[in-house]
């Protein structure tokens, strides 16, 4: 039998990297969120939160809607249907491979 680990190669890295994860995860949760609420929630600066977010929308994993608010831009952000498979998939991906590593034993380990 494979030893469990192997899966974590299969992982998507665009998903996996720790901020993008937390941004899907995030978005998946909500309608949408401007991008100071998503900043302050993920601790990011704004340019590595803004460049992760070029990365998921040209995967086609979240929609970017520019707009004003009176006079003052605002940016709003939301999981695409595509992005939404994605992180539950991922997510389901993560559990599986928890729970085949609780299972696992070495071979010709006593």
């Amino acid at each position: 039998m494979k030893a469990p680990f192997e899966e974590l190669a299969t992982l998507d890295r665009l998903v996996h990297e720790p901020a993008r994860l937390s941004i899907l995860t995030a978005l998946a949760s909500c309608e949408s969120a401007d991008f100071l609420y998503l900043q302050r929630l993920t601790g990011l600066s704004k340019g590595n939160l803004s460049s992760h977010l070029s990365k998921l929308e040209e995967a086609g994993l979240l929609v970017v809607t520019k707009q004003f608010k009176g006079k003052t831009p605002n940016t709003q952000l939301a999981i695409s249907e595509q992005g939404r498979r994605a992180i539950e998939q991922h997510w389901e991906q993560l559990d599986r491979l928890r729970s085949s590593t609780r299972q696992w034993e070495p071979e010709g380990v006593e």
